[in-house]
């Protein structure tokens, strides 16, 4: 019986190769057909490959980390839907592309082609199915570049996606499947129906997964994130400020719940690429646009920076390709997939992107220039304020291999420094300990070279108010 090679992750960071003979690879100089499954709002860890089985069994998210590189330092580049799917289309960070909300937006148009019009110029069949959520009307296909585009049909039903697999290609494809799972958290918080089939009444509280490790209120946080958690609670939409113990548990047994659905869809667009006979000729992107901090630090939702929502699920797959592992490189989930599978597609990204290509990490060798830090941005405008100021406060976090530092445009205790390697629950907020003054000034460094280098002025405003 042929076994196909490993990786394990070393001590350093690093990746080590360990053959076990390689099962018949598919040729990777041929230009292979391009999924991308996208779910929405799912944590980081939320897979059972990751978290274990005892509450959460994730099949067909975990066949994929079997067959490929598993991404353990994946970043949104803003964790709210809006602003990370229009920087994953475009290559461009939140700010370059004026998308921070969900709100109205005002676009500004893209310097480079959208991802679906570039794989479109190279020869590729492009197909869209499900949640886009980004402001650019689906209509115009000439921008998009999806030659099949059905927004609706697929965000609670696979099926549109799986016959186009099911037909015949004449070229290599892109195409892309986004699901609305497990975003119906939402409706679960307030306790409404939620979207499609309901779920089944919890189990008893015994049965139910444990509090988050983590479920405590910071040391020392910032006063945006303490001004934000009561803003948000405040809020019909957001009701957990009174929650109970069992209420947070079922809340987080519901959230498992919808992964598992989710995955159930994932597993028929699978089911569907293997009879097409397509499984060894397709690279498959799985991950989510940002996550839910379901119970983590008093909160539920997204936007905040703690890893719940802004860390998400990243693999790379490719059957017979791409080995089995994880990386620790510290990637952005908007500017950082174009390039990668143009990379994979042997089509030229644009001159201005500035993302950088994680091939050589998902084929199990050290990226050529790792980066040192990896930048998000928020713009924290969800709730009803506390204190009717109406404020809309912004953010920047930079994560770093060990550490990560948070900066806001408001209040007076505006920066975080949380030691990821101790505190990977992220509790205690060192910015303000002389002890960790010099790491502090480091963070603040990286987002100086960040600002200059992307013209993120609101960042360099914000630098200059601390330093």
């Amino acid at each position: 019986m042929q076994r196909r090679a490993f990786l394990k992750l070393t001590v350093g960071g690093t990746l080590a190769l360990a053959s076990r003979g390689w099962a018949k690879a598919a040729n990777p100089a041929k230009r292979p057909n391009v999924l991308i499954l996208m779910t929405d709002q799912q944590f980081a860890d939320g897979m059972s490959c990751v978290m274990g089985k005892t509450y959460l069994h994730t099949p067909n998210m975990d066949s994929l980390a079997a067959n490929g590189m598993r991404f353990t330092r994946a970043y949104a580049p803003n964790p709210l839907c809006m602003p990370m799917r229009t920087s994953m289309i475009t290559g461009l960070y939140p700010h370059q592309t004026g998308v921070q909300s969900n709100g109205a937006q005002k676009w500004k148009s893209s310097p480079s082609p959208f991802l679906g019009k570039l794989f479109k110029d190279a020869g590729y069949e492009t197909a869209y199915f499900g949640k886009w959520h980004i402001p650019l009307n689906m209509k115009k296909k000439s921008i998009h570049g999806f030659d099949t585009f059905l927004e609706k049909e697929a965000r609670l039903d696979p099926k549109h996606a799986a016959k186009f697999l099911a037909k015949k290609h004449t070229k290599p494809f892109l195409m892309v499947a986004s699901f609305l799972g497990p975003h119906e958290i939402c409706e679960w918080a307030r306790k409404q129906e939620i979207p499609g089939h309901q779920l089944p009444d919890p189990p008893p509280l015994d049965k139910r997964p444990p509090m988050r490790e983590n479920y405590a209120i910071p040391k020392n946080e910032t006063d945006i994130i303490a001004y934000a958690r009561k803003s948000m609670q405040a809020n019909s939409k957001f009701p957990v400020g009174n929650y109970t113990e069992a209420d947070w548990r079922r809340h987080i047994w519901g959230y498992l719940r919808l992964i598992e659905r989710v995955d159930g869809y994932i597993g028929t667009v699978l089911k569907a690429l293997r009879k097409a006979g397509l499984e060894r000729n397709t690279l498959v992107l799985f991950l989510s646009d940002h996550g839910d901090c379901h119970g983590a630090h008093h909160w539920n939702q997204k936007t905040v920076f703690y890893d719940e929502s802004a860390r998400v699920p990243f693999i790379l797959s490719w059957m017979g390709v791409t080995p089995k592992g994880t990386s620790d490189s510290l990637i952005n989930t908007g500017v950082d997939v174009i390039p990668t599978l143009c990379n994979f597609a042997g089509i030229k990204p644009p001159k201005a992107l500035l993302g950088m290509s994680l091939k050589s990490a998902a084929m199990g060798k050290p990226l050529k220039q790792p980066r040192e830090y990896v930048v998000s941005q928020n713009h924290i405008f969800q709730g009803d304020p506390v204190d009717r100021k109406h404020l809309k406060p912004q953010g920047r976090m930079v994560r770093s291999k060990r550490y990560k530092y948070c900066l806001y445009d408001m209040g007076t205790r505006r920066e975080s420094l949380v030691d990821m390697a101790k505190d990977p629950g992220e509790l205690v907020n060192l910015a303000n300990d002389p002890k960790h003054a010099k790491t502090r000034q480091q963070h603040r460094d990286y987002l100086a070279q960040f600002a200059k280098e992307t013209k993120d002025t609101l960042a360099a405003k914000m630098l200059k108010a601390v330093n």
